[in-house]
């Protein structure tokens, strides 16, 4: 494996770690793969590790390269709201991948977006708003460089209204109502929107599941192919549903499978075969 990393990722001040399986002859089939790119949770105000470097290993062992955005955050109130900030450096990442595509051995048009809690709001961002004109006036994106292939929606926020995650919400926008709308994405799905996989637990209390049932409802009337998963048991920031995160037994066992579901739903909307 091959891992480096990129600073002022495209002059965003994003920084990128990219994690790269090994071209070479002996694997003739595989010196091109489909790749992840993974947004780590936090609100907003910090990176959550154990939604960065867990689910990247499981996705490199699965066959696929890995990439982990550190994108700009808000650490406390008194800094400025980060508004689209966040979203540039996510779309600058996409268009740095496929640039590289060849010399990376990445397959362009086979390269998803994924994210957990603001994350996953960060992710779910960019599959509605890759063609926005707030975004394209500010950062040239050549008619759609930017929009992923498909996303990953782990326990997302996806909006600024009733159910919001507040923290995450004021962190972006500091309460601006119209900004509040831009963010609050089930409201921008369109049939220009990429598949998603999202996923979530009946019992999150931080942010509430209604997060992706209204996502996934956007989707399904706007035509996009869309698969969601919600779970009984569990709560919030569960990463991969395993000992790290403190959830253990059945219940860790059930939610776990989103891992499994979301490598197959992937492997299914990019033909991977391994």
């Amino acid at each position: 494996m091959k891992t480096f990393q990129i600073r002022n990722l495209r002059g965003t001040g994003a920084e990128m770690t990219c994690c790269l399986r090994e071209q070479t002859p002996a694997i003739p089939n595989r010196m091109r793969r489909p790749a992840v790119l993974i947004c780590p949770g936090g609100g907003y105000q910090y990176h959550s590790l154990l939604t960065s470097d867990p689910p990247a290993m499981e996705y490199l062992a699965h066959g696929y390269h890995v990439f982990i955005l550190w994108y700009s955050l808000r650490r406390t109130p008194a800094e400025p709201p980060l508004y689209l900030t966040p979203l540039l450096q996510l779309s600058a990442a996409v268009m740095e991948i496929r640039a590289h595509g060849e010399e990376w051995g990445v397959l362009p048009e086979q390269l998803a977006v994924c994210g957990f809690s603001a994350g996953g709001h960060l992710a779910a961002s960019l599959t509605v708003h890759w063609n926005h004109p707030r975004l394209t006036a500010l950062q040239d994106t050549g008619s759609g460089l930017n929009r992923p292939s498909g996303a990953v929606l782990c326990y997302p926020v996806i909006t600024a209204g009733e159910k919001a995650h507040r923290d995450s919400i004021l962190a972006l926008t500091g309460g601006d109502p119209e900004w509040n709308a831009f963010f609050s994405l089930e409201r921008h799905v369109t049939p220009e929107t990429p598949p998603c996989f999202l996923w979530h637990t009946m019992e999150d209390g931080l942010v509430p599941v209604e997060n992706s049932l209204d996502m996934a409802a956007a989707l399904v009337r706007a035509g996009v192919p869309a698969e969601l998963h919600c779970y009984q048991r569990g709560g919030h920031g569960l990463g991969l549903c395993r000992q790290e995160t403190r959830i253990s037994g059945i219940e860790g066992r059930l939610s776990e499978n989103w891992l499994a579901h979301s490598m197959d739903w992937l492997d299914s909307l990019f033909g991977f075969e391994r």
